[in-house]
């Protein structure tokens, strides 16, 4: 039967009720949830066992406010964009490894940086990742601990861990025109810090390979409508391009759909070539050629840092920047004579 308003809720397992069923004082049970010197093994293990067969989580907000710190890492996110998804399931990951939980905080239309801070700091988190939004100085810069992920941050207490992306288009560029490409357009990513540097990215490979003049930069965004709108603007132009990199694997697939169901040839007419190697490109009917990310080491790199920087030890590098790979399947081909 469902609960109704005025059902009465479980009450909360207690380090009192962990310690009746270890058959041990409360103090004991105290010292293994801080992780602290005073109990042996085999009382560790079987303090371990009752809070497990009991339920028991401990209290965030008690541990803080007694300055045991709350094991508790905030991530601020966005909900555009399939590759953060990835990104926290390895937030997720690393966070357990290292004992530590999660509290996340979504970013919407409707709620800003400041609002989502906001709701995190009810928690008394310890330090704060941030997948969103990709501003030049966080608000939370300077006062704990702070990675961000996907850019970088020029403040000497705000760590960055992001993928090359000077690398990441050179190999786009060089792939599309290997295959014999010169009118080789990029979506971009809006005047975010990450979609100008791809953005200066894409400039910077069209140069090397000789392709100045060819240059076409097509405002986009992060979302597949995106990559839609994107499409549609380069069907009415009627002079396609013959290969298109989108800002990621979202605007890309977006793009790729609009132009095959106007009856464009993918890739015989134009090749499409994305970015991150989300789920959508491995998954869609017409694999996508694309830049491929690592979110799991991301994720990890970007909590092993948050870890060192609770504990109080020395960073001497503040930006950790990855190399990508590309990943060619079935939506890049030479262009039709």
């Amino acid at each position: 039967m469902a609960d109704h308003p005025g059902a009465r809720q479980p009450r909360r397992v207690t380090l009192a009720d962990v310690a009746q069923e270890a058959g041990v004082s409360r103090a004991l049970v105290s010292i293994v949830m801080r992780d602290v010197a005073g109990a042996s093994p085999a009382t560790r293990e079987r303090v371990m066992v009752a809070a497990n067969a009991l339920g028991y989580r401990p209290d965030a907000r008690a541990r803080a406010l007694a300055g045991q710190g709350s094991k508790l890492i905030g991530v601020m996110f966005g909900v555009t964009g399939t590759f953060h998804l990835d990104l926290l399931d390895g937030l997720y990951a690393a966070a357990e490894d290292a004992g530590y939980g999660l509290i996340l905080s979504a970013l919407t239309p409707g709620r800003d940086e400041a609002r989502a801070v906001q709701s995190l700091q009810d928690f008394g988190f310890d330090a704060l990742v941030m997948l969103e939004p990709p501003t030049p100085m966080p608000l939370m810069a300077g006062e704990l601990p702070l990675v961000v992920v996907g850019w970088h941050v020029d403040h000497p207490a705000v760590d960055s861990v992001r993928t090359s992306d000077q690398h990441g288009m050179s190999l786009a560029v060089a792939h599309l025109s290997a295959l014999g490409h010169r009118r080789i357009v990029h979506v971009d990513g809006g005047d975010t810090p990450t979609g100008v540097h791809r953005r200066e990215a894409y400039v910077a490979a069209m140069r090397a390979a000789g392709l100045e003049g060819d240059i076409a930069v097509l405002s986009g965004g992060v979302s597949q409508l995106e990559g839609q709108r994107a499409a549609r603007r380069l069907l009415d132009e009627r002079d396609l391009p013959t290969a298109v990199i989108g800002y990621n694997d979202d605007v890309a697939v977006g793009a790729l759909g609009v132009l095959a169901l106007h009856g464009v040839d993918i890739p015989g007419r134009v090749s499409v070539l994305g970015w991150d190697d989300n789920a959508i490109a491995r998954l869609s009917p017409t694999q996508l050629t694309t830049v491929a990310q690592q979110p799991r080491e991301m994720a990890r790199l970007g909590v092993e840092r948050l870890i060192a920087r609770i504990n109080g030890e020395a960073v001497s590098d503040t930006d950790i920047v990855l190399e990508p790979e590309l990943l060619v399947r079935s939506t890049t081909a030479a262009p039709a004579e």
